[in-house]
Parts: C-alpha cells; structure tokens; sequence
C-alpha cells in the first residue's frame, strides 16, 4: 500500500476515495476511526488515503485533477448584505 494523500479533513478524504474507485483503483481511508479521539492524538494529519503500490502513477494523476488543496477562487459570500438572506 502507497499513501497518496494525507488530509485534515474527512470530506476530502472521501472525496478522493470515490474518485479513484470510479477510475478502477481500490482506496483505503485509514485514520478515520481516530477523529472523535483526543488526548495524546495529534489533532491534524490523521486521515490517509492510500492505494495498491501498482496504482500510485493513475492515483496521483486523480488528485492532481481533483485540486483538492485548491484555495477557492470564488469565496461563497463575503457580502454582509445580500438581498433575501436574514440574520440568524
């Protein structure tokens, strides 16, 4: 097994899992279960998805495609004052 993407964040990690077995390749989320843990766990960098040492080259061709780190271009609001939206 080769790691191929190590993540904070579970929807990512998911994310990917599911684009590379649309492409054929078997995934593996490891980690996942260590989330709700604290204590002596590092908070971050617990999430790896890893794949058959075989597919490593097609695997990082799909993360590549994918931009996952990709900071967003488009912020999804940073107006206070949009029309039809009320305070909570």
């Amino acid at each position: 097994m080769q790691l191929v993407y190590q993540t904070d964040n579970l929807f990512d990690a998911h994310l990917l899992k599911h684009a590379l077995e649309d492409a054929g390749i078997p995934a593996f989320v490891l980690g996942e279960s260590l989330l709700g843990a604290g204590g002596e766990l590092p908070l971050f960098g617990v999430l790896r998805v890893c794949v058959p040492d075989s597919a490593r080259p097609e695997a990082e061709d799909i993360i590549a495609a994918l931009a996952l780190d990709a900071p967003s271009a488009i912020p999804i609001c940073d107006d206070d004052d949009v029309p039809g939206l009320l305070p909570a």
